[in-house]
């Protein structure tokens, strides 16, 4: 029997705090994950592209697993990325995350390997039958290069723990391909920011954000607000966000989600090698997008968050 989820509206792709020395900052992770829901998000996802899965240790994903569920305290679900080099090692990192009590994990294309659609199908048919947790089957071509097409979902369709579908293509035919194929069998959510008002109206009822870290409320608004329908409010919000969302599918996307979090002091601009700090015209071109969008901040519409939680 396929598990029971409810999961819909912003889940920001949370950033992992690192200390000067790179080792990882649990405080001040949790300081991130419980602003981020004080400020209204729906969901979290831990250790996924933005939260820099493939530079952290086992021990250290375990460690980040546990300081979330601590920290979310049942206000939000809690979803943990895996990122591994094999099959085998997704399914001890997913049995990991059952032991910790996360509510569902994130489960990517085996790294570094380019599969075959039918290797790649065999990757998430042999994590999702080692694990009770939801899975949500993470796509995301331009980073991962292995491509989870329509009919690789598709024929997942008998995998009874494959809830979830994230969608990083940024074509979002591809919602209503599976829908042609498999119909409501999966919960869709958007995966790339600078397209989720197209993601929603194709169907998508949840979106795992990046910017949404460093704009929580925004997010959250933007989103509930296109899922209302609510296209005249949306669009004045989609307009003054899109530049900032457009860093979302940049390669160097989190170095350039970090910064903007620290420029709103809520993270540090801090990642793990290899990834480095920008380089200063990169860094000087997101400061003026960060202080043009301040400059001109909107007032958000009442969509009903609940805050302060």
């Amino acid at each position: 029997m396929a598990p029971r989820i409810s999961w819909e509206g912003v889940f920001p792709a949370v950033t992992t705090q690192f200390r000067e020395d790179f080792s990882v900052d649990l405080d001040a992770t949790a300081k991130v994950i419980d602003a981020l829901i004080r400020d209204g998000v729906s969901g979290l996802i831990i250790c996924g592209t933005v939260g820099e899965n493939t530079s952290l240790t086992r021990a250290e994903k375990v460690s980040l697993m546990e300081t979330a569920k601590a920290t979310a305290k049942g206000r939000v679900p809690v979803i943990c990325g895996i990122a591994e080099f094999t099959t085998a090692f997704a399914i001890e990192t997913a049995r990991e995350a059952a032991r910790v009590g996360v509510d569902g994990i994130m489960v990517m294309p085996a790294l570094v390997y380019s599969s075959k659609p039918h290797e790649t199908a065999a990757h998430f048919r042999g994590v999702a039958a080692a694990t009770d947790l939801p899975v949500m089957v993470y796509n995301n071509p331009p980073i991962y290069k292995n491509d989870v097409t329509p009919d690789i979902l598709a024929s997942l369709a008998d995998c009874d723990t494959v809830v979830c579908f994230k969608d990083s293509s940024g074509d979002t035919r591809r919602f209503i391909d599976t829908r042609n194929m498999v119909g409501d069998r999966f919960v869709l959510f958007a995966g790339l920011d600078d397209v989720v008002v197209e993601s929603v109206a194709m169907g998508a009822v949840g979106w795992v954000s990046g910017m949404s870290n460093a704009f929580p409320t925004e997010g959250e608004t933007l989103f509930r607000l296109a899922k209302a329908g609510r296209l005249a409010e949306a669009m004045p919000l989609y307009e003054w966000f899109m530049p900032l969302l457009h860093l979302d599918a940049r390669p160097d996307l989190v170095q350039c989600i970090k910064l903007c979090e620290h420029i709103m002091g809520r993270g540090t601009w801090r990642t793990r090698p290899p990834r480095l700090a920008l380089p200063e015209k990169d860094k000087a071109e997101v400061e003026a997008a960060m202080k043009k969008a301040l400059a001109n901040r909107p007032k958000l519409p009442d969509v009903g968050l609940k805050l302060g939680r």
